[in-house]
């Protein structure tokens, strides 16, 4: 999947805001997190694309030196372990922008300070 730049929903930019202040965390990293939680929880498939009137991520802003791995997550989970047809890179941007609206939603109702951040992070063991 290759792209240069995303702009994920204003729903997802207002909530954002919130939770910098909360946490003091930059939106990129709220956008990885949010992103991971919501691969998490499964596909995106059919949903409703959330709008594009919001912030936007350079690639590798948003994700860094793990855009690879982010990709990889994103094929797997909505497209399974042996896709018969896989998703164009536009579809793929869609459901990219829906997982992390969905996991910018979670994350706002489950992180007020920056010590619930680190609740979301499983302990090794």
């Amino acid at each position: 999947m290759h792209y240069s730049k995303l702009r994920i929903s204003g729903d997802a930019t207002s909530k954002l805001r919130s939770l910098r202040q909360r946490t003091g965390l930059t939106p990129n990293l709220l956008c990885r997190i949010a992103l991971a939680m919501s691969l998490e929880e499964g596909p995106i498939g059919g949903a409703l694309v959330p709008d594009e009137d919001g912030s936007e991520f350079n690639a590798y802003t948003l994700t860094g030196e793990y855009e690879a791995m982010f990709s990889a997550l994103l094929r797997w989970v909505e497209e399974g372990p042996n896709p018969a047809q896989g998703l164009s890179d536009e579809d793929l941007l869609a459901r990219m922008r829906g997982h992390i609206h969905r996991g910018v939603g979670t994350l706002s109702v489950r992180a007020k300070s920056p010590a619930d951040i680190l609740r979301l992070v499983p302990a090794e063991g």
